[in-house]
């Protein structure tokens, strides 16, 4: 398999070194030193595009891999407000798109786990839910993808829970989500619901970015061949 890795950062060069080990071939590096790389000519290289970078260039990175017709597979998060515009025309042109807001097999797991604990507390309103995550001081949005991932989950299995907003709540229908920067954390997430008497606590923690990378490249590995949207769901088949 022929990969183009958008966002040679540390995600990149982890992405890069599990694909050498297995034995796939890196057609494509780019940075921010060599943007005038990232041409449809050069990604009509690749097999597949793994497209880590930041919010304010995923949606043209997308595009960009769209118009040289390869799959994408993206963890960048924070852009989601263009997120319908990539699935029209993903449907529009037969393109391949893969969508993770965190690729890591525990936490993908913890999502189930959050979402049936989430159905389990719609029914104990004494119970309030909170969510707090911590990362490396390197990462750029706040809250992280993962957080309002597990935020959405809770709020459509919990009646009394209509938004999530960050910081602190204002309101019972509001899910707070508290952020922190710290060092080198890959990630860490926490649930807590919490009531006068007891707490209830479910947490992540990643211990590197091996675990990120390895989803990733199996998503990529997934996509081939493949029309649509996908996701971890598809992949892990949970």
């Amino acid at each position: 398999m022929k990969i183009a890795i958008i966002g040679y950062g540390k995600m990149g060069k982890t992405i890069e070194k599990l694909a050498i080990e297995k034995k796939h071939e890196i057609v494509l590096k780019i940075n921010d030193t060599n943007l005038h790389e990232l041409t449809v000519d050069n990604l009509k290289k690749a097999d597949v595009a793994i497209e880590f970078t930041c919010p304010e260039s995923a949606f043209a990175n997308i595009n960009l891999c769209f118009d040289a017709h390869i799959p994408v597979v993206s963890g960048t998060t924070g852009w989601l407000d263009k997120f319908d515009e990539v699935k029209d025309r993903c449907k529009n042109e037969n393109q391949a798109f893969f969508y993770a807001s965190n690729y890591s097999l525990g936490v993908n797991i913890f999502f189930k786990l959050n979402s049936y604990l989430a159905k389990i507390m719609n029914k104990f309103e004494n119970f309030n839910v909170q969510i707090e995550e911590v990362h490396h001081i390197h990462k750029l949005d706040a809250p992280s993808g993962t957080a309002i991932t597990i935020a959405e989950d809770i709020i459509s299995e919990i009646n009394r829970k209509k938004e999530w907003v960050k910081d602190e709540e204002i309101n019972q229908e509001q899910i707070a989500i508290k952020s922190h920067r710290e060092g080198e954390i890959p990630g860490i997430h926490t649930v807590t619901y919490s009531s006068a008497v007891e707490n209830i606590v479910i947490s992540h923690e990643s211990k590197n970015r091996k675990g990120l990378a390895q989803g990733a490249l199996m998503a990529a590995e997934f996509i081939i061949g493949k029309n649509g949207m996908f996701g971890m769901d598809d992949l892990l088949m949970l």
